[in-house]
């Protein structure tokens, strides 16, 4: 089963191209092309902010290719993507340039969050009108389980794809084998709106083409290290084998590397790639 991370945590620290090249280095087979930064706007003001990142620039796409082969010189490449959320509004736009970016770095699924709180007919109509490019791209479309807060109960509560029930009724009103399904294992397991990601899994089946891989306390969103905090990795990793889980093992543990420097991500990847590789030979071992 091969390994992959996000690099959001690490480019915060070190930039873009040196996540890639560390997490290569960390011994990952590939990366997650994280593309947060690709816009960034003030929801309360209802305005884009100075941008500088190469990705909401012209020449996006060239430094997608720059990302690519600084992976493949590394002997490691991009499994798939994460495109800007939340996906409403003035972001709608920029997920196409996701898209364009995860083909040009040589990904095959780009995750496209739902909005959390309109239905599976509402949400098809976005995914809709992206799926025709995603194909001509060569790029599958994945949703993703989702959460939203009670603040009177403390914890999280019902949004799009956060029950099985709701995840195959968005996969099923799309119906088209460009739309796959992304589970968040930490988002599952969320206290108040998650059913369980071993649940899901099995509920999803070869429709779960995508993995987002972090810890948590089965409360709050936590995005940990593998075995640093409360979810039960030995009924994930058997579901995964009950269904003949064929994707990669992504991690998205993007809170871990908050407590290390730029001088420190190499140990940090270093970590978090033991954690995946540890997930791995359990799944080998089933």
């Amino acid at each position: 089963m091969k390994i992959s991370t996000e690099i959001a945590s690490a480019a915060a620290l070190v930039g873009e191209e040196k996540a890639v090249e560390y997490t290569a280095k960390a011994g990952f087979d590939a990366w997650d092309f994280s593309m947060f930064d690709m816009c960034k706007y003030d929801w309360s003001a209802g305005c884009f902010l100075p941008n500088d990142n190469p990705l909401a620039s012209d020449n996006y796409l060239a430094f997608a290719r720059r990302l690519k082969q600084i992976g493949l010189d590394n002997g490691i490449l991009c499994n798939q993507s994460h495109a800007p959320f939340p996906s409403r509004g003035p972001i709608i736009p920029y997920l196409k340039r996701a898209l364009e970016c995860t083909a040009e770095a040589g990904g095959k699924i780009c995750i496209i969050h739902p909005d959390n709180y309109l239905s599976a007919q509402e949400n098809a109509e976005m995914y809709f009108d992206l799926l025709p490019f995603a194909k001509e791209c060569g790029v599958k479309i994945a949703t993703e389980n989702m959460w939203g807060w009670d603040k009177e109960k403390d914890q999280s509560s019902f949004a799009a794809c956060a029950t099985s029930a709701s995840f195959n009724e968005h996969l099923d009103v799309v119906n088209d084998d460009f739309f796959v399904a992304c589970l968040d294992i930490g988002h599952a397991e969320m206290r108040g709106s998650g059913e369980g990601a071993a649940n899901m899994i099995r509920a999803l089946g070869n429709r779960l083409q995508a993995l987002h891989i972090h810890d948590n306390d089965c409360w709050h969103d936590s995005h940990q290290i593998p075995f640093s905090m409360s979810i039960d990795f030995d009924a994930v990793v058997k579901a995964l084998k009950d269904i003949n889980y064929s994707g990669y093992f992504t991690l998205e543990a993007s809170s871990y590397l908050e407590a290390f420097t730029p001088e420190t991500t190499q140990k940090g990847l270093c970590d978090l790639a033991a954690s995946a590789k540890r997930l791995s030979d359990m799944f080998e071992a089933l």
